[in-house]
């Protein structure tokens, strides 16, 4: 089956996330409508070994996302990051990830229950996959814009978008392949109260 071939080649397809995740294939979506791929062996890494293999990959990552050519990321790794080192994120397919918000949203990291972000506030999760046996290499951008309200009712007015390392846009809520990134709100809907936003694992907080 390839669904199991692919899972038994960990890292082939970098960009694709779990728990939040889509598809892989036609034919894998014959075995289930679900069927979701993520990295099986990622590596146990310290805080300053994720910090040099991300700064090793940082200025490819850069580039091929800049590809897409999209101006709400344009320079992303240039506003202000919220973990003090990559970390894995088990809604991302086991990558390592990096938490950058632009500066409109300001209380993106002080969010309390039923307080919202501001229309214009852009969350980036860039991500890279390292496995137990050195594989390294980029993954995909993760993005997120609050819209103005009652923009997008069915999102509670957020924006998708999985731009690939490659600079391909996977999926996009308001343009091309809006379907394939349908799942991201159906996994954020868990953090509700913080207005759909998932946030840094406490040990990787930014000390300010």
């Amino acid at each position: 089956m390839l669904l199991e071939l692919i899972r038994r080649i960990p890292g082939i397809f970098p960009g694709l996330c779990v728990g939040c995740l889509v598809a892989v294939s036609a034919a894998a979506q014959s075995e289930s409508e679900s069927a979701h791929l993520a990295i099986e062996n990622p590596a146990e890494l310290s805080k300053e070994e994720a910090s040099g293999i991300y700064s090793s990959l940082q200025k490819r990552m850069a580039r091929g996302y800049a590809s897409a050519q999209m101006e709400i990321i344009r320079n992303y790794q240039s506003w202000p990051l919220f973990n003090d080192a990559p970390y894995i994120s088990e809604t991302h397919g086991r990558r390592f990830v990096n938490s950058y918000a632009n500066r409109m949203a300001h209380n993106y990291g002080t969010l309390t229950e039923g307080e919202k972000l501001p229309m214009g506030s852009v969350l980036a999760k860039d991500s890279m996959t390292v496995t137990d046996t050195g594989n390294t290499h980029p993954g995909a951008l993760f993005v997120m814009e609050k819209l103005a309200e009652g923009v997008s009712p069915d999102t509670a007015d957020w924006r998708y978008i999985m731009v690939m390392p490659d600079g391909s846009v996977f999926g996009d809520t308001m343009g091309d392949r809006a379907s394939a990134v349908a799942y991201c709100h159906d996994c954020h809907e868990a953090v509700a109260d913080r207005d759909y936003t998932f946030y840094v694992p406490e040990e990787y907080l930014v000390q300010n």
